[in-house]
């Protein structure tokens, strides 16, 4: 795909009357390098956006495409992504900090993941689907049809710019639909460069680009999408707060929701578990993308009896990981850089935050084990890095285990029986994903179905959402609906009823003489309907056969 402009070349827009253009400064938090200025979109900007993806939809008739005409969108894209996956990966890691082995896993492993699920049983999910009728109803036929619903909408979080913003728009086309997405403000630099892609696709494939917007606004504007009336879903991945801010404005024309917001996802750890066996994984789960991961670990939940080994584990090999830029482009001399383990925070504002949260937790009896600081990289002074953290013997009424952290910080909390640790796990507002580690699957199973969350791995984590035929989603405070899956697919679209005669040509609804207008006899009515009734859901044969003598006498 050739000709793809880069990023913040097109910065000149529109403004309605004597406003004042706002500008979104872009820089590497890796290094604190700028990447570019570019001007936000303004209301009116907004609302003709929203406007060219209407008429784009409109006029296109995507919305009456085959599936085979949506699959061949998805294929294009998914080619694309695979040949040019060490280019996108080096845009995010720029936008976001992250080191290239996160931006794999979390941008080009889950989007081609995703893309492989919509090509080859995403319309298994959406086509028409047959339904079962009643034995009253023998003689009907009923169907459900999954229909676009027009144009929808997405607002999504920065943690990941590419899969977050490609992840709605590819199910919202392959619904049928046209999408604008509002990406945050964080990652406009990374955005607009991934979403010229994706309308150079679109063209590819003999389509108007604009089915696809993208919009990136100071929140005062955001109500211009979340308000419109031409709106007809909402896709948010983002905080609980502005997660209920988004609600209350949809609530205006009872636009559709679905909400991914926080998490503090346990780790239960069960007696006996080995250890050494799994430490890789909860180190990636603790550490993939420096921590700011919705379905990260923030909490372990380990028994007393092997408190103290896993601590010990986890510092012994937090301690060895290795913070700073992933790209060369970083280093002054434009040379080589050492190998990173883990990259930069997205921004330095929640560092103070974080740094008291640790603090208190250390006077309310916990131990912090390691580092609990901002950390300044001695080549890159304005990246943006907090220290590998590890804080041991946390209470579970702590503030650090209560509240999303979305940092590199481990927490560990004792438990004595598996009742108490269930009840530390669901013992947050959130409840998003989960992992349980045991050496008996079937005790490992017993647990999470008492879990309250979302979605669980089971001696893993976060495999659910490799598997895209599961809805994501979570519960409590942590948002309702599913994206991903036929759930997420399907939500997207308007489920619409038809039932029609099964043999039009030998029988059809007619209206028996006691129940036409006028009602001749309320009293032979009421005895034909009462053996109606009596009929079709009568205990016995005795009370179904006097039914039908019933409905014969008033039928008379």
């Amino acid at each position: 795909m050739q000709g793809i402009p880069l990023p913040g070349l097109a910065k000149t827009k529109k403004t309605a009357g004597d406003e004042t253009p706002l500008y979104i400064t872009c820089f590497d938090p890796s290094t604190g390098y700028h990447l570019d200025t570019i001007q936000a979109d303004s209301e009116y900007d907004i609302a003709e956006k929203i406007g060219l993806a209407r008429r784009a939809w409109t006029k296109s008739r995507w919305g009456e495409s085959s599936f085979n005409e949506r699959k061949r969108v998805m294929r294009s894209l998914l080619r694309w992504v695979v040949k040019n996956r060490e280019t996108c990966a080096r845009i995010a890691c720029r936008d976001t900090g992250k080191t290239m082995i996160d931006a794999a896993l979390g941008e080009i492993l889950t989007t081609c993941a995703k893309l492989e699920y919509l090509i080859d049983h995403g319309e298994a999910a959406l086509k028409p689907e047959s339904r079962k009728s009643s034995p009253m109803m023998f003689y009907k036929s009923s169907k459900v049809y999954y229909e676009p619903l027009g144009v929808v909408a997405a607002i999504v979080s920065w943690n990941y710019p590419f899969h977050n913003l490609i992840s709605p728009i590819i199910a919202a086309l392959f619904a049928g639909n046209a999408c604008v997405v509002k990406c945050s403000e964080q990652v406009l630099w990374s955005s607009t460069w991934f979403m010229n892609a994706i309308r150079e696709c679109l063209l590819a494939c003999d389509l108007p680009a604009d089915l696809v917007q993208l919009v990136c606004c100071y929140p005062s504007e955001a109500d211009t999408l979340t308000m419109s009336p031409h709106i007809k879903h909402i896709t948010f991945i983002g905080s609980e707060i502005v997660g209920r801010k988004i609600l209350q404005a949809a609530s205006i024309h009872l636009t559709p929701v679905t909400l991914e917001l926080g998490g503090k996802d346990p780790c239960v750890i069960l007696p006996e578990t080995d250890l050494n066996k799994w430490i890789d994984i909860w180190l990636r789960g603790s550490f993939q993308n420096c921590g700011q991961n919705c379905i990260g670990i923030e909490r372990f939940i380990v028994h007393s009896s092997q408190h103290d080994q896993l601590v010990r584990l986890l510092i012994e090999r937090t301690k060895k990981l290795r913070f700073g830029p992933s790209l060369a482009e970083a280093s002054s001399d434009g040379g080589y850089v050492a190998p990173v383990d883990c990259g930069a925070m997205i921004s330095r504002h929640r560092f103070g935050e974080l740094e008291r949260m640790i603090q208190d937790a250390e006077e309310e009896g916990a131990t912090v084990m390691l580092g609990g600081h901002s950390w300044k990289h001695p080549y890159v002074e304005e990246g943006m890095y907090f220290e590998g953290t590890v804080v041991s013997n946390v209470s579970p009424s702590m503030e650090i285990a209560q509240q999303e952290l979305f940092a590199p910080v481990i927490t560990v909390i004792p438990y004595q029986t598996i009742d108490d640790a269930i009840s530390i796990a669901n013992g947050t507002r959130y409840g998003l994903g989960a992992s349980v580690f045991g050496p008996k699957q079937h005790e490992c199973i017993a647990v999470a179905r008492a879990l309250e969350c979302g979605m669980v791995s089971v001696n893993d984590f976060g495999v659910f959402y490799m598997n895209q035929d599961l809805g994501f989603g979570g519960v409590k405070s942590s948002g309702f609906g599913r994206f991903a899956g036929p759930e997420g697919l399907r939500s997207l679209t308007c489920p619409k009823a038809i039932t029609v005669d099964r043999w039009p040509w030998l029988i059809q609804t007619s209206i028996p003489a006691p129940l036409q207008y006028p009602i001749r006899s309320v009293v032979k009515s009421w005895d034909f309907l009462s053996g109606m009734i009596q009929l079709f859901w009568g205990d016995s044969i005795g009370e179904r056969t006097s039914g039908v003598i019933q409905l014969i006498n008033a039928s008379r």
